[in-house]
């Protein structure tokens, strides 16, 4: 018994410095490039975040036509009296389409980590009352746990400070089954004129999402510059 107890206290000792080697280990630092921190995950240099400065780009007149936020829309067959998180809301675009489809009932929680963009998904959320304001932080977003039927990202993944934590926390919120989505400007399409570390491979957006309980489901490919990129909650 003494042999067995002490097999097992040295088990667990070598699994704790195990994960406290990952944990330590998670992110490398390198010299940044051009585009991006210098900061690595799983190989990939994680891109700045836009600032709130960029908030009339995000805005601009042709990005419907451009992007097809319609047919975004369209794929993610949306229902009634959904709880949905905005994940990187940033000025409310997507959100204030979003709350449209769940209706009255429904809730969009459109998440920011800049108080900047807090100020106008505020002004945003005075217009539709079902839009509710989060500030999140870099690497928790600040929602309650089993509360969320399905979270999406546009163009906001590859800017995450931390996106390990960030996945983590977002995980707590998701109900089981619940989806997670990814929309990202395509890495192997170099017709798509953005820069290389604001837009993500979907084997990439696979090999970092399925580190987490979180089951790839489906890629679908009908938008014109980016891939939506589907995951379930395990």
């Amino acid at each position: 018994m003494y042999k067995l107890l002490t097999s097992l206290a040295c088990l667990l000792i070598l699994l704790q410095a195990n994960t406290t080697f990952a944990e330590s280990n998670r992110y490398q630092q390198f010299p940044q490039t051009a585009e991006g921190t210098g900061k690595v995950f799983m190989g990939r240099e994680i891109a700045h975040v836009m600032g709130y400065q960029g908030a009339g780009w995000l805005e601009r007149e042709g990005r419907e036509k451009e992007e097809r936020t319609d047919l975004l829309i369209q794929q993610l067959h949306l229902k009634k009296s959904m709880v949905i998180a905005d994940i990187g809301a940033g000025t409310g675009y997507l959100s204030r389409r979003l709350s449209e489809k769940v209706g009255a009932n429904g809730v969009i929680y459109a998440v920011d980590v800049q108080p900047e963009m807090m100020s106008k998904i505020k002004a945003l959320a005075k217009k539709h009352s079902n839009i509710q304001p989060v500030l999140s932080q870099v690497d928790d977003v600040k929602l309650a746990e089993n509360s969320l039927d399905m979270a999406i990202m546009v163009d906001v993944y590859h800017e995450l400070e931390y996106p390990f934590e960030t996945i983590q926390s977002l995980l707590k919120a998701l109900k089981p089954q619940a989806q997670l989505i990814l929309v990202e400007y395509r890495a192997e399409d170099d017709k798509v004129k953005i820069k290389e570390t604001h837009k993500m491979s979907e084997a990439q957006i696979i090999k970092e999402l399925t580190i987490h309980p979180l089951k790839w489901q489906t890629t679908i490919h009908s938008l014109p510059l980016q891939h939506i990129v589907i995951f379930t909650k395990q």
